[in-house]
């Protein structure tokens, strides 16, 4: 009866996982609603989400997470930032937004990667390096849009300040869900 073992783990594993993606992509989609005032314009915790997840998930499930979310997306499903209101669907992925989007799948596997079995500091790293990825591919789209004169201003300097706070924030809150998990031990 040994053998049977594997086979059996493996469905509950999936759904697990299936959970999990489907979860994760729940509170990405939550994040990018949310909308709090703050200079120069209003942030979304969309970032927060993203990154948190990928921290706390690791690689392969931040990758489903995020897949999910786009899936979603690609769907014509309402999840974006913005949306239904300045659009849904492939017509949303392909317009400003879209190397954003693409930057937070590839950055959420690479913070996952990176982050695993990390503290602290290491956690906040791991997830800068992953913001880089989302600004550089995010950047790189969006110039098919606008002139080079104002990428910087239109797509990386109303945003980062809000986005180092909230890559803080996602790392402590992974170190404080740490601590009560082990005290509750």
């Amino acid at each position: 009866m040994a053998f049977l073992t594997p086979s059996l783990t493996r469905p509950a594993a999936l759904w697990r996982g299936l959970g999990i993606a489907l979860g994760g992509a729940l509170l990405i989609t939550l994040g990018a609603k949310a909308q709090i005032p703050f200079w120069p314009v209003p942030m979304t915790l969309h970032t927060l989400a993203v990154f948190f997840l990928a921290a706390a998930l690791g690689r392969r499930l931040a990758l489903a997470a995020m897949a999910t979310y786009l899936a979603a997306g690609a769907l014509g499903m309402p999840v974006f930032s913005g949306a239904p209101e300045r659009g849904i669907g492939l017509a949303y992925m392909a317009g400003p937004t879209g190397g954003y989007l693409a930057g937070y799948l590839l950055g959420a596997g690479l913070t996952g990667w990176l982050a695993q079995g990390r503290g602290l500091i290491g956690r906040f790293l791991a997830m800068l390096a992953g913001l880089a990825v989302v600004y550089a591919l995010g950047l790189a789209w969006l110039a098919t849009f606008l002139p080079a004169s104002g990428l910087l201003a239109a797509g990386f300097t109303p945003f980062i300040l809000g986005d180092l706070v909230k890559l803080a924030l996602a790392s402590g809150l992974i170190s404080g869900l740490a601590l009560l998990r082990a005290r509750a031990q």
